[in-house]
């Protein structure tokens, strides 16, 4: 007989953050920079814990370059091959410990991981993405690459209850990927029906990580920089986005034409989604767990960066929380019917 869970669950758009007395003068005081130690690798990481997403238009080495000038964190995607991966170390080595290498988890997958890893050992996180992070192989992967890999920083997911989050800590990863279904070009919950809200699922895988020592990353949902804010407050170590990075110069493809306005396209990607070749003939396609879209072109990442990290700042502010790590101190969320007001049209896209 099927189970129905009552409890309610909360998506970002369900709560806002009640404001707090605070002794802080200005936003510039915030510090949002974490320092942390990794449960298996016994890895320290110093950097501002936002990540942009290994999609294969987001995750690339120029977007890193661009990002790691701020501490912020790049997942890349998983096409790039270990001799490109050797030119950009080689000139590039700051960047490394702002960046993973990424990595599915077929025969194929590990022969390239170890090709990569063999070729820049100076490279630290290694980043396991499936769109099903359920299943009993993608454990046995994880303890695989583990083994392999006794000191790596391992990235592993994605999963939403605490359960799954606690086996994958216990079979060796260090960073859970939190989040089923809502991305922005995500088409797991419209194909499936699987899912669920990605705040409730924060707070609750988040809970589970804490008590191994483990940390967990938000994968997706945020549409603006509160989000980002919500995310960190719900107890989240890193936040990733792939659509608040997507349609800038540092991202894959060219710019095109359409009605008259500059575009980009962007990929919903996992593990097995092969890289699109579309020159551009229609607004959209569905591939096995994700679409692609066109995006505004944004030019410079950099706008966006500092949108996201005032934003954050901001946030922090209005709770009294000095630095990152405080924020999920000091949140309190409050349900709303409404987030945003929308009397002249939507916000501006990120």
């Amino acid at each position: 007989m099927p189970n129905i869970i009552n409890d309610i669950k909360l998506d970002f758009k369900d709560v806002l953050l009640r404001p707090k007395r605070s002794t802080l003068k200005s936003r510039s005081e915030v510090d949002l920079f974490r320092e942390m130690t990794f449960r298996n690798s016994k890895r320290t990481y110093k950097g501002i814990p936002v990540m942009a997403s290994n999609m294969d238009t987001v995750g690339t080495f120029e977007m890193a370059k661009a990002l790691a000038k701020h501490g912020i964190f790049t997942a890349m995607h998983k096409y790039y091959t270990a001799e490109e991966w050797k030119e950009f170390a080689s000139k590039n080595q700051d960047c490394l410990k702002h960046m993973a290498v990424s990595s599915g988890t077929s025969d194929n997958d590990f022969d390239r991981l170890k090709n990569v890893i063999g070729a820049v050992p100076d490279i630290e996180f290694i980043c396991l993405d499936v769109a099903n992070g359920y299943s009993q192989h993608f454990v046995e992967y994880v303890r695989k690459v583990r083994a392999e890999f006794p000191s790596h920083t391992i990235i592993a997911g994605n999963v939403v209850t605490g359960e799954m989050v606690e086996e994958l800590i216990l079979s060796g990863a260090d960073v859970i990927k939190v989040g089923i279904g809502p991305g922005s070009v995500c088409t797991t919950r419209m194909k499936t029906g699987v899912g669920y809200p990605q705040l409730s699922a924060v707070i609750e895988c988040a809970d589970a990580a804490h008590g191994l020592k483990g940390h967990i990353i938000s994968d997706g949902g945020c549409t603006c920089p509160g989000d980002l804010a919500k995310a960190f407050g719900a107890g989240a170590d890193f936040v990733m986005a792939g659509g608040m990075f997507a349609g800038h110069d540092e991202c894959g493809g060219s710019v095109t034409e359409r009605n008259g306005r500059k575009v980009k396209l962007f990929y919903g990607m996992s593990s097995n989604t092969a890289m699109d070749k579309h020159s551009g003939g229609i607004a959209e396609y569905r591939s096995s767990e994700g679409k692609t879209v066109e995006v505004p072109y944004r030019g410079a990442v950099e706008t966006t960066v500092l949108d996201i990290l005032g934003g954050l700042r901001s946030a922090c502010t209005y709770v009294g929380a000095s630095k990152i790590r405080e924020l999920s101190r000091r949140a309190t969320f409050i349900r709303c019917t409404q987030q945003l007001n929308n009397m002249y049209g939507p916000p501006p896209e990120f």
